[in-house]
């Protein structure tokens, strides 16, 4: 199989297809990268279907195939379905998604009797026209990859030119405009982007497939950053692997289309994407969950045992008083005591009983503190709006002022629930001092 792959890189054809789905997935990765994050991801589905009557316009029109003709017939026809778009939702109440759909299914529904009339006709050369609707990458040639090269370097070159206009429009349009930059013909650029985009890709994926092109590259790398230019980036090498490994497989396979295993490479880098992205894959994701279970089991438990000995226990308390206060599941339970026990905030004083030792109370005194300060802001949280807090994590004490620790250590004795339990440990004195001077 190497040695037929080896071969088949040596064949001139074969090295003008991997060139072309190679700049195809990169120029389709870095534009779709706008339309992804200004929410308008149908948009090339929709400019991709539209091209397809535009073609089989062309076709009539000229008499025979042209494949420069049939891209200018498909940039006609993606203009003129862009420019109903606008139409539709500036003049009516159909929202986008609704407007898309619908041109989405008319253009592509026109196409398909365009299709079927030339076909039947039977008096034109219609062969090939089936390849604009899911791509042949094989029938690429030289002066093919010469215009998807050139178109390429063009929309990389205006991307890279405008990537401060295109980014401000798409995370501030209103500051954008404010500030002077002329939003709608910026919007338009990043239109005929689109459209040049599309074009470019009917030849190698075709119509129906190369709305994936501009979107899966572009959720892959979304799932790896969060920054929008190392995103861009990201997607076009995604982009472009993803033609290169589906050109290889194409040619080591038999009787498959280039076009498909391309959008099947790029899902496959999607799902690698899904699954093992460091911050936003399901395997980070079920870590970081298993990690705040964890650490909340360890939390109630430990505040299981400080409101136990604040009420006065001091003979320990069994796993089954603890688990009666909170409710927490016998796996977490263990491994929460085992490890307050190796932290030393726990001892055993009997078979079954367990009592906290200086730096559990101190440690618990810090946890019930916090709780129960953020449960006085929750109560008044119109009197302490400034702060500003989503959880109990973000009260900090260091960073408020002396005027709202007051308010908050007030609050708390008003309504009986400062901590009765206050450490011995000369290491808690910070804490201590504060409550002690209120």
């Amino acid at each position: 199989m190497i040695e037929d792959l080896i071969l088949q890189l040596q064949n001139p054809n074969t090295q003008w297809v991997l060139i072309g789905t190679m700049l195809l997935g990169v120029a389709s990765g870095v534009v779709g990268s706008f339309t992804l994050l200004r929410k308008q991801s149908l948009i090339g589905d929709a400019m991709a279907h539209s091209a397809l009557p535009g073609v089989c316009i062309a076709y009539l029109l000229y008499g025979s195939k042209s494949l420069l003709i049939f891209l200018i017939g498909a940039a006609i026809a993606g203009f003129i379905s862009s420019f109903c778009i606008q139409m539709i939702i500036q003049h009516s109440r159909i929202k986008e998604d609704s407007a898309l759909g619908i041109i989405i299914s008319v253009f592509f529904g026109f196409g398909i009797v365009l299709l079927t009339y030339i076909q039947h006709n039977g008096t034109g050369n219609q062969s090939g026209l089936d390849d604009f609707i899911f791509g042949q990458a094989a029938s690429m040639i030289a002066a093919d990859v010469n215009l998807i090269a050139v178109i390429s370097l063009i929309l990389l070159s205006i991307t890279a030119i405008f990537y401060k206009e295109f980014k401000l429009l798409t995370f501030d349009p209103q500051f954008a405009k404010g500030i002077g930059i002329p939003a709608k013909f910026f919007n338009g650029l990043l239109q005929l982007l689109i459209v040049c985009a599309v074009v470019i890709g009917l030849q190698t994926v075709g119509v129906v497939l190369m709305a994936a092109m501009l979107i899966t590259p572009v959720i892959s790398a979304r799932y790896w950053t969060d920054k929008l230019s190392q995103m861009i980036i990201l997607s076009g090498v995604i982009g472009g692997i993803s033609g290169v490994v589906g050109t290889l497989l194409s040619t080591i396979t038999e009787g498959m289309a280039t076009g498909p295993l391309i959008i099947v490479s790029a899902t496959c880098i999607f799902l690698i994407s899904l699954v093992f992205a460091p911050k936003r894959g399901l395997c980070a994701k079920a870590f970081k969950q298993l990690s705040l279970r964890k650490k909340t089991a360890i939390e109630q438990v430990l505040l299981s045992y400080y409101d136990s000995a604040e009420s006065g226990n001091i003979k320990g308390v069994t796993e089954k008083e603890l688990l009666k206060m909170r409710k927490v599941s016998s796996n977490l339970f263990d491994y929460a005591n085992s490890v307050l026990q190796k932290n030393a905030y726990i001892r055993k004083i009997s078979d079954e009983r367990w009592v906290l030792t200086d730096n559990g109370i101190q440690e618990g005194y810090k946890l019930v503190l916090q709780q129960r300060l953020y449960e006085m802001y929750l109560m008044h949280e119109m009197e302490f709006s400034h702060l500003e807090l989503n959880s109990r994590d973000d009260l900090n004490l260091g960073t408020i002022s002396l005027e709202t620790k007051e308010q908050l250590f007030t609050l708390l004795k008003i309504h009986d629930r400062a901590p009765l339990l206050i450490p011995e440990s000369s290491n808690f004195g910070n804490q201590r001092r504060i409550i002690n001077d209120l």
